[in-house]
């Protein structure tokens, strides 16, 4: 087990005055599988009313309004989480299993849908059935499809933007960790496997030092249904594990957007995020 303390500051500086704005925050980790949070805080500034609910796909959010005028706009949050090693799924549904499993529940029927962001090139969708066709399992088919292409597509950071699609990163075989999760869930739904997206934090240093604090940012990943949810870091070829904080998960990246809003009034903005992380235990 770790112990992780996160501090996720997201700063707007806009060139005139915003008369309103309206915002949502979804940064603060709950407690769930593999994880309990300790505590968790958001702070805004400035503010003028606030709660917090949990969405239709299960995340915490923060919803906010700023009324007075205001130049700046600054989101805190800070959590610390216990995270233990996720304990590998106990079922492993063959394939006809899987399809008459899936069909049971709502929540895994709409991460079999493709969005705009995860409808993957033939070309994916070609080697995604390729190896459906050579795995005895829908689980070892999502693994295999995971590490195939994420072994494919370089890490760059700057290549893609938020509004990139999994189609438009695979042509240029470049991106960050939202677009191999997006190429990833597109290749998995694409064989008939739910699959979804996951946001949250991973911790960069494979053995951390307890007490140091390093520099982090959000981090994606993927997770597929076979009788049981199970999760893969496609970005970094990794299973889930200690380093991993789970924010929320959506059919992607939109559904969990760390913030989304609209503002009056000046047209322009600069933003500036920093997301530092501590293993204290």
């Amino acid at each position: 087990m770790s112990r992780i303390r996160i501090n996720h500051v997201t700063h707007f500086t806009y060139s005139g005055e915003v008369t309103a704005s309206y915002n949502e925050v979804r940064m603060l980790p709950s407690s769930t599988d593999g994880q309990f949070v300790i505590y968790s805080n958001l702070d805004i500034s400035p503010i003028s009313s606030a709660h917090t609910y949990v969405d239709y796909w299960g995340t915490k959010v923060g919803a906010f309004e700023t009324l007075r005028p205001h130049s700046e706009l600054s989101l805190s949050a800070a959590s610390l989480v216990d995270v233990q090693n996720r304990r590998s799924p106990q079922s492993d549904l063959n394939w006809d299993e899987m399809r008459a499993t899936s069909l049971d529940s709502v929540m895994t029927v709409e991460q079999l849908v493709q969005t705009a962001k995860t409808e993957p090139p033939q070309e994916v969708v070609d080697i995604a059935r390729g190896i459906a066709t050579a795995s005895a399992t829908p689980s070892q088919a999502a693994l295999a499809i995971c590490w195939t292409l994420g072994e494919r597509v370089q890490y760059v950071q700057g290549a893609t933007d938020v509004g990139s699609t999994a189609a438009e990163a695979w042509d240029a075989q470049k991106g960050v960790c939202q677009d191999i999760a997006h190429i990833a869930i597109g290749a998995i739904r694409s064989v008939g496997i739910p699959a979804r997206y996951v946001s949250g934090y991973l911790h960069p240093h494979a053995e951390p030092t307890i007490g140091e604090t390093v520099p982090g940012e959000s981090h994606a990943w993927v997770e597929w249904f076979s009788g049981e949810w199970r999760g893969f870091d496609p970005t970094n070829l990794v299973e889930i594990g200690e380093r991993h904080v789970i924010v929320g998960r959506g059919r992607d990246y939109a559904d969990i957007a760390p913030v989304r809003g609209v503002y009056a009034g000046s047209s322009d903005s600069a933003l500036e995020v920093t997301v530092e992380l501590t293993r204290e235990a």
